[in-house]
């Protein structure tokens, strides 16, 4: 499973969490920069750093693929949006929380959100 990260660097720790929580080993972290330019279309920015993963067509439908969206709101909408517009469905997405036990400010994983599933459940609400 590749993880492609938009977000601070993830662990070894938060690695072997995401293993451990999926049951599959991560073969690949794509890190991508996700700064963003207030003062341009965003739309287009967002556009550009998926480009910039390089994956093809068919390795966006059809390779497991784990990603750690930006935390700016406004980028992981839109991120989201091109995603599923490249892949066919939502992906699953990391959630990371602070370690309430740390001494040193860190984050462990919380969650893999399956968000097609989500959705799948919310067209029950119709």
């Amino acid at each position: 499973m590749r993880v492609i990260n938009f977000a601070h660097p993830l662990t070894p720790e938060n690695l072997g969490e995401v293993e451990a929580l999926t049951g599959r080993p991560v073969s690949e972290v794509l890190e991508v920069p996700s700064q963003i330019d207030p003062e341009r279309p965003l739309e287009p920015q967002i556009e550009s750093m998926l480009d910039g993963v390089g994956l093809t067509a068919r390795q966006w439908q059809v390779e497991p693929l784990l990603i750690n969206l930006p935390s700016l709101n406004y980028s992981a909408a839109v991120l989201l949006a091109q995603l599923h517009g490249r892949m066919g469905y939502f992906p699953a997405v990391l959630r990371l929380r602070p370690d309430a036990d740390g001494l040193v400010p860190r984050f462990v994983v919380a969650e893999i959100l399956n968000l097609q599933a989500v959705r799948e459940r919310a067209r029950g609400k119709r």
